[in-house]
């Protein structure tokens, strides 16, 4: 059976990815809308069941990134995929522009205060690697960090790139699962997603210049990415670049990775010990009932 999460692109470790021969659509061999549906239900249903032993089992935290142009369905993607999760174990944080108070602190800071805890499940729509995508675009958005002396140079991405990998690092070591998503859109799609948002009413909130402007420099991001994608895809943090001019396709393929990682915690509901049976035992009896046989 075709299995999505064999068709979407783990990024290699080995800084080999070219953005240019990675695909954003999965092709004809992809199952199709229905069976896309059917199997994504059976795998948001999978996913539920797991985040519940996840909180119970207290060792494991997941945290899920997502990265994209602009319209290639970052929300879409999130809402479908955990739409069966209790929402007291899953924690959504969107980044917009730093706030003055962010912009105060190191690059990482505004996003660790919203780390998971153990047993809970976080989503970053948009992270930490706009510090090397979109000021890498734009760095004149620098100025307002105030930083020392050669910010900007190619030194200096390398040094970005290294506490990024120190910090999942760090965060792998502690108990936290991670999982990056690129959702690679391509530029004729991302028009026609934008012409919907102009065309169909309820799509206007959605619909912004200054994304439409942003367009000017895709070439740039999208060198921004091939090379932040290369150097942070390690095996302790994994980039996926997920076709995602397939909508039904790349949910999918996204809800089968995040169930497989679960799957691979080997994760448990607690076990009482002798002590806490026996307590159990006279709680029992105090309530009236009699131990099922």
């Amino acid at each position: 059976m075709f299995k999505a999460a064999e068709h979407f692109l783990l990024v290699p470790h080995d800084g080999s990815f070219s953005l240019k021969k990675a695909d954003t659509d999965p092709g004809k061999k992809a199952p199709d809308e229905n069976a896309c549906g059917r199997r994504l239900a059976e795998c948001v249903a999978e996913i539920a069941e797991l985040q519940q032993v996840l909180y119970a089992h207290d060792r494991y935290a997941l945290l899920l990134v997502f990265q994209a142009m602009d319209a290639a369905g970052k929300d879409g993607t999130m809402r479908a995929v955990l739409s069966g999760v209790n929402p007291a174990g899953c924690q959504v944080t969107s980044f917009k522009t730093p706030s003055a108070e962010e912009l105060d602190h190191d690059f990482l800071w505004r996003t660790t205060r919203h780390l998971p805890e153990r047993g809970r499940i976080g989503v970053f729509n948009r992270s930490y690697y706009e510090e090397v995508l979109a000021v890498r675009v734009h760095p004149e958005f620098l100025t307002a960090q105030r930083l020392p002396n050669g910010a900007g140079k190619k030194e200096f991405w390398q040094e970005r790139y290294e506490s990024i990998r120190a910090h999942e690092q760090h965060l792998a070591r502690s108990g936290t699962a991670i999982l990056k998503f690129f959702l690679n859109v391509s530029k004729d799609e991302q028009r026609r997603r934008f012409l919907s948002r102009l065309d169909e009413p309820d799509k206007h909130w959605k619909f912004s210049e200054k994304d439409v402007a942003e367009r000017a420099y895709w070439d740039e991001y999208q060198q921004a990415y091939e090379e932040a994608l290369n150097q942070t895809s390690r095996p302790w943090a994994p980039w996926y670049a997920i076709p995602a001019d397939n909508k039904d396709y790349m949910r999918l393929a996204v809800a089968e990775i995040v169930r497989d990682t679960l799957k691979s915690l080997k994760l448990e509901y607690p076990q009482p010990d002798a002590e806490a049976l026996t307590r159990f035992e006279k709680m029992r009896a105090s309530l009236g009932g009699q131990k099922k046989r």
